[in-house]
């Protein structure tokens, strides 16, 4: 067969020109740093929704504790140590305490403690207990 004529020059075929759109492989450290940064968006997501969930406790314990909040976080802290359950986990119980009423005894026995060496502060403007 006779090359044909296409402008531009001469080509054995119509199709020696055509490029095909190749998709670029991705290197295995691309692989491996992608995956790694799919990880961090999700933590990052978890830590965002664990930390509205402890200020959220940290309010309920200043504000029913009558204490400071950072000594409404010392008292989280204390309660998850003392109980050995996560401080997010005591800290969703809290909030469900003050929806439903209800906390596992074990729990409401640590923060009364716990409380009870960190408040009440004094209110200002208050009478004196």
């Amino acid at each position: 067969m006779a090359p044909a004529e296409y402008p531009g020059g001469t080509r054995q075929s119509r199709w020696e020109d055509v490029r095909v759109a190749r998709v670029p492989h991705e290197p295995a450290g691309d692989t491996d740093r992608l995956r790694a940064l799919e990880d961090e968006v999700a933590q990052l997501k978890e830590a965002i929704s664990s930390h509205a969930v402890v200020d959220q406790a940290i309010g309920m314990v200043v504000a029913l504790g009558r204490v400071t909040p950072d000594q409404g976080w010392a008292v989280l802290k204390e309660v998850s140590q003392h109980t050995n359950i996560k401080l997010r986990t005591i800290a969703e119980l809290i909030l469900i305490w003050g929806r439903d009423g209800e906390m596992p005894p074990e729990i409401r026995a640590e923060l009364e403690d716990a409380l009870d060496r960190y408040g009440p502060t004094q209110i200002p403007g208050a009478p004196v207990e």
